[in-house]
């Protein structure tokens, strides 16, 4: 057995060798690790392309009767009968209410009475005066009598215009008395009853009628909206959109068949700042009825400068701002700042920041930074998927 000192000698040696082995072995590994680069980031991207997207308002409105019409008499005395189903469907001319024609139907006789009266003095004036004519002209009767007598035919035939006149308007309430449908449509309750006494200066009509197919729908924007993009349209900014329009009915339901727009106001509502527009719509089935708060969606205008992009690929700063990446020189992630304030389905409108070409990234954008290396594929590519390296390793060396 050796001595103790040179035992001591030995395990420091051998402590030495070990702790410069180790060192060895750890700086062999940090060089081996930093010489190793990582790959560039492969990400997907889309070519940017300038096109027309339509410019989308969404309006509140009530939809309104296409007619109304108020059933009311034009003459007095009692309902006798009543000919229509309160809530059902009347045309035009349709009988709906009868009253009592007794009194009218005697005025009709008086008056015929009277203008057969009437054309008996008229012939009688007429023959007097043409009996004078022929002793006037032989000055065997005085010529103011012929005077007086032609006057007196022609004051009778003048009553005799007056008696036919007569006999018309009796004709006329006579047939007022039958109150007919002045449209066609849907009618409401009868706010009168058989038996109650109708007069022609009531307040109140007898009943209500409206048409509602086709059937409006009245829709409120801001006269401020409104004037910014009529100053658009006239500087060429945007061109005017499509006039059809659809209906977002109360409770999230959409109204299947689609609208055009008619007409603006002409003037601004005072109390709300707003300007009516109306739109009409088929409503064959009646499922629009007039009163309903619905929601207008329709393109207003078309903006001819736009881009769309993913929402996806608009990324939000602190402070709000919007931007995207897009390939930038040399295969570099470059990040524009752009205006994107709206979007369209799925997409981002893009008005400001990108040009037409651009490559902007869509896909590999976590942890993306500016100047970063990256591999630029077309967002539809597919992936390449290869087996794992530590089987393809085995695999190898199974071979072998």
């Amino acid at each position: 057995m050796p001595p103790a000192p040179a035992r001591s000698i030995a395990f420091s040696c051998r402590l030495a060798f070990g702790v410069l082995a180790a060192a060895t072995l750890a700086s062999c590994s940090g060089d081996s690790k930093g010489g190793q680069e990582r790959p560039p980031a492969q990400v997907g991207y889309i070519v940017a392309h300038v096109s027309d997207v339509p410019i989308g308002v969404s309006l509140s409105g009530r939809t309104v009767a296409f007619e109304t019409s108020e059933v009311r008499p034009q003459v007095t005395g009692v309902i006798r009968k009543r000919y229509f189903t309160e809530g059902g469907y009347v045309r035009a001319g349709q009988p709906l209410f009868q009253i009592d024609p007794s009194l009218y139907q005697a005025a009709v006789n008086q008056a015929q009475a009277n203008l057969a009266s009437a054309r008996a003095s008229a012939d009688a004036a007429v023959a007097k005066a043409d009996r004078y004519k022929p002793l006037a002209d032989m000055e065997a009767v005085a010529k103011q009598d012929y005077t007086d007598a032609l006057a007196s035919a022609r004051v009778a035939k003048a009553s005799v215009a007056q008696m036919a006149a007569a006999l018309d308007t009796a004709k006329v309430n006579l047939r007022f008395t039958t109150v007919p449908a002045p449209i066609s449509g849907r009618i409401g309750r009868s706010l009168f009853t058989v038996g109650a006494l109708a007069s022609a200066s009531q307040s109140d009509p007898l009943a209500l009628i409206q048409r509602t197919d086709p059937i409006y729908v009245d829709m409120q924007q801001s006269a401020t909206e409104m004037v910014a993009l009529r100053h658009k349209l006239a500087a060429g900014g945007v061109k005017p959109g499509s006039t059809q329009v659809h209906l977002m009915l109360d409770g999230g339901t959409s109204y299947a068949l689609p609208g055009t727009v008619q007409f603006s106001e002409v003037t601004v509502d005072e109390s709300t700042g707003t300007v009516t527009l109306r739109a009409r719509f088929p409503n064959p089935d009646g499922m629009l009825l007039p009163g309903m708060f619905v929601t207008a969606t329709f393109d207003q205008a078309t903006d001819p400068n736009a881009i769309l992009v993913p929402q996806t690929a608009v990324q939000r700063d602190f402070d709000g701002s919007a931007y995207v990446m897009v390939v930038g020189d040399g295969n570099k992630a470059a990040r524009h700042t752009v205006t994107a304030v709206r979007t369209y389905g799925t997409n981002s409108v893009i008005t400001a920041g990108l040009k037409q070409g651009e490559k902007v990234i869509v896909q590999g954008l976590n942890g993306l930074k500016q100047g970063a290396a990256i591999k630029p594929v077309e967002a539809s590519s597919p992936q390449p998927v290869g087996p794992p390296k530590a089987a393809a390793g085995a695999s190898a060396s199974k071979g072998s």
